[in-house]
């Protein structure tokens, strides 16, 4: 795609789709729309960028939009957590939506993780609708597709020193607290990419003449007893450390860590055990630890990625 084309980025108001948006404006090369449930006129002028309100649920109206607004690729940030009455995902109406546009040819679906298998469905809950929404662009007639893998999001380790549109969450190291819960041996290692660095792939994909169907894309790659070595190294002091087995995590528990008292604000204290050991049992079984053939990084030598060791220097580093 090397002229300048028009990209709409559904759930461009959230955390990781206003990253892409930033990263695709900075390049200069696209117009970019964002499809979102509601208007945000704040966002809109902050931007620059048009918010166009859709109904993702009516497929018709939204290949509608798609055509009237000149859309060639779409890049979706839409949530794949299923709605309270067990509805699917409406990323699979906009996959058809887009597949009955005549005017759009490419979309980069939701997903922004690793790639899962069944085995991992009855663990989370997003993982059934993230398998759904690969056999629906199975379907796909006039669509060329792709979707990025990339491992586990860096920045919570950064906030707030290191900008990001990411919210706050604590796992595995608590670093304000000087304390770490280690999941299994902590000798696996874990690809870990900061959102910035994967919006950056994102936007310079879309030169890409041709696209395959997964994207990798690989921050940093360290063990969680690296990344706790780092931690000690960055503060200038240690952190105390336990070990959570592989038995304790099948069982749904993880070591609490004080930083995690705040998603109780919002989030029962079961759920949030429940996602520390599926996370931690997965990062332990080398679900995190990703081997492509091929990545992004690759094809775009030029894009450095920020590190663990970088941000952990920058966000906590004592003067």
């Amino acid at each position: 795609m090397g002229r300048m084309e028009i990209v709409a980025v559904a759930g461009g108001t959230g955390n990781v789709g206003r990253t892409i948006v930033e990263a695709i404006l900075a390049t200069g090369k696209h117009e970019v729309k964002i499809l979102s449930r509601k208007p945000n006129p704040t966002l809109e002028s902050e931007l620059g960028v048009p918010i166009i309100v859709v109904d993702y649920a009516k497929v018709e109206n939204l290949t509608k939009v798609l055509e009237d607004n000149n859309i060639h690729t779409v890049i979706s940030a839409l949530t794949t957590m299923p709605s309270p009455n067990g509805e699917h995902p409406k990323e699979i109406e906009l996959i058809r939506a887009a597949d009955a546009s005549n005017v759009t040819k490419r979309m980069i679906s939701t997903d922004w993780g690793i790639p899962h298998t069944k085995e991992h469905i009855p663990r989370l809950v997003t993982v059934g609708p993230k398998l759904q929404v690969q056999e629906e662009l199975k379907k796909t007639t006039d669509l060329e597709t792709t979707r990025f893998l990339n491992g586990y999001f860096l920045d919570y380790w950064g906030i707030p020193a290191v900008k990001s549109h990411m919210p706050p969450i604590t796992l595995v190291v608590d670093m304000p607290n000087d304390i770490a819960a280690v999941p299994g041996s902590g000798n696996t290692p874990v690809v870990f990419t900061h959102t910035t660095d994967v919006a950056k792939y994102v936007a310079a994909s879309l030169s890409l003449d041709k696209w395959d169907p997964e994207s990798y894309v690989i921050g940093d790659r360290v063990t969680w007893n690296e990344f706790v070595h780092l931690a000690e190294e960055a503060k200038g002091t240690k952190f105390k450390v336990t070990y959570d087995s592989t038995e304790k995590l099948g069982s749904g528990q993880s070591t609490e860590l004080p930083g995690q008292a705040a998603a109780y604000n919002f989030l029962p204290r079961e759920v949030v055990q429940s996602f520390a050991s599926t996370f931690g049992l997965w990062f332990e079984e080398g679900a995190f630890n990703l081997k492509p053939t091929k990545t992004l990084n690759d094809q775009f030598p030029e894009i450095t990625t920020i590190k663990v060791k970088d941000i952990l220097t920058k966000a906590w580093k004592r003067s």
